[in-house]
């Protein structure tokens, strides 16, 4: 008698097709499972890639203006999903410039420090002139995007920063931080030299590609001759 008992509680060796299908969703239900399913985005990027694939491997018997507006079409559309996803640079570039420089709560633009800069030089007040280059000078890379002010972010601090798409001017804009921190600190009084030298610096960078740009941009040629 017991050991009819235990065997009636042992699971059937051959469940029916119910009992098997709930094993099957019950397997199927557990994390690791779920976690291996594509997402909503790997589905969507699929499906674009096979809608391309279905397009260039019939694209030989389309004429070519409707393959041209096809590619123009595709392009506007990458266009779009990248202005949505990275956000307008104008846009990028004007919050980036809003941050407030040296811990003053300074946040004009390169083009209004650089006319205050003019304005104090013609003045004769070189200190005045010679800390409001600088500031211009470091604003305008960060309007580029070429430097980003953290708090408590020294004079030296951003002319290092600025020196690395800026290698060859790494020198004079470590003298140029110097002589702010001499006129901003220290009290002293600058000289037309001194501005002269920091004004021409912040032109040249304004007008300079920085370096890394500048080698993708030889790479790129390089690739095109050959």
């Amino acid at each position: 008698m017991v050991l009819i008992h235990a065997a009636r509680l042992d699971p059937p060796l051959e469940p029916d097709a119910d009992e098997a299908r709930r094993w099957v969703l019950d397997e199927l239900a557990r994390p690791e499972y779920r976690a291996a399913e594509p997402t909503a985005f790997d589905l969507a990027a699929q499906a674009i890639r096979d809608w391309i694939a279905d397009l260039f491997s019939g694209a030989g018997g389309l004429p070519l203006p409707a393959l041209w507006l096809v590619l123009v079409t595709l392009a506007v559309v990458l266009v779009v999903v990248g202005l949505l996803v990275f956000g307008l640079p104008r846009l990028r570039r004007r919050a980036s410039g809003a941050v407030p420089l040296f811990d003053d709560g300074d946040v004009r633009d390169a083009a209004t420090l650089r006319s205050a800069a003019d304005a104090a030089a013609r003045a004769g007040d070189w200190p005045l002139a010679i800390e409001e280059r600088f500031r211009a000078l470091v604003r305008g890379l960060v309007e580029r995007e070429l430097v980003r002010v953290h708090p408590g972010t020294t004079a030296h601090g951003m002319a290092a920063a600025a020196a690395v798409p800026f290698p060859e001017h790494a020198v004079r804009l470590e003298a140029a931080a110097a002589d702010f921190d001499d006129v901003r600190y220290l009290a002293r009084a600058g000289s037309a030299a001194a501005y002269e030298q920091i004004a021409e610096l912040d032109r040249e960078l304004a007008a300079s590609v920085p370096e890394l740009e500048r080698e993708l941009a030889e790479t790129a040629a390089n690739g095109v001759r050959e």
